[in-house]
């Protein structure tokens, strides 16, 4: 099979591929992109089957993981566009493109549609609100790098579609579980399942290190500005805080949510510890 060949910049095709950068046109098209070989390549290993990959040689840096990339997306049945230089960098929206961007289908999903949870203590984190795709991105890394079992996005201001948080998340979005759903529908989610809400918020006494992340335990970050709602507070069994001794009140949301997952994560390896010992 040959790749179709495009020079122009102003090839009606690739007005259309950009037009994916607003968040309206992927939600009419069912897809997103994804930029990047490191990316692409972990969506792929996730199982994500592409609909057309565009390709430019003259700014891959590896010639060979080109070719390696391009079959290993033909084998999928994808079309494989090649583009020249000067028609990839108008559709590239990262600075230095490494000259892959691959369409694929946008991650929707509902509390409803998450995949059974294994085991018998999930471990979920909830962002409420949260509008920086940059943030979410890095929050699905550390979801991914601590094995969450899902990610829930509670009345959400992106989408998990965005090109931002796909970059951000590093194609995680397409490894990690994830749903998008309102706040109320989020909470009786994860009642109805018996996972304890851990609430971070600066406005309690309580230390995140001075409670048990070893049963199902769902922790939830709050928008950045505000944080969380009083409905997600109010239906938390327990509220945490960072020890903050600066003159800042607060962490940047993705790094709130990273050192509490890892304080779970921290305690849960304990406990497994002394169960090998006990055992």
């Amino acid at each position: 099979m040959t790749d179709l060949h495009i020079t122009s910049a102003a090839n009606p095709r690739l007005k259309a591929l950009t037009a994916l950068r607003r968040r309206r046109a992927r939600e009419e098209a069912g897809l997103t992109m994804v930029e990047g070989l490191e990316e692409l390549q972990l969506a792929l290993d996730a199982g994500v089957v592409p609909r057309a990959l565009y390709h430019c040689p003259e700014l891959m840096p590896d010639p060979h993981l080109q070719a390696e990339l391009v079959d290993r997306v033909r084998e999928r049945g994808a079309e494989t566009i090649r583009l020249g230089r000067a028609a990839f960098e108008k559709v590239a929206y990262r600075e230095g493109p490494d000259g892959v961007l691959a369409v694929v289908a946008s991650v929707t999903r509902r509390c409803a549609e998450l995949p059974h949870l294994d085991g018998d203590a999930p471990l979920v984190l909830v962002s409420q609100g949260v509008e920086k795709p940059g943030n979410l991105g890095a929050m699905l890394r550390t979801a991914d790098a601590a094995g969450i079992d899902a990610v829930i996005a509670a009345d959400p201001v992106t989408d998990w579609g965005n090109p931002n948080l796909v970059r951000a998340s590093k194609g995680t979005v397409f490894s990690v579980p994830v749903a998008s759903d309102d706040t109320a529908t989020t909470l009786r989610w994860l009642d109805e399942r018996g996972i304890a809400l851990v609430a971070t918020t600066p406005d309690t006494d309580v230390e995140y290190t001075e409670i048990d992340y070893t049963g199902p335990v769902a922790i939830a970050v709050g928008a950045e500005k505000y944080g969380l709602t009083p409905e997600v507070l109010t239906a938390a069994r327990h509220r945490v805080r960072l020890p903050m001794v600066g003159h800042a009140n607060s962490l940047n949301v993705a790094t709130s949510a990273a050192i509490v997952v890892y304080e779970a994560v921290r305690q849960r390896r304990e406990q497994g510890a002394r169960r090998s010992l006990s055992g």
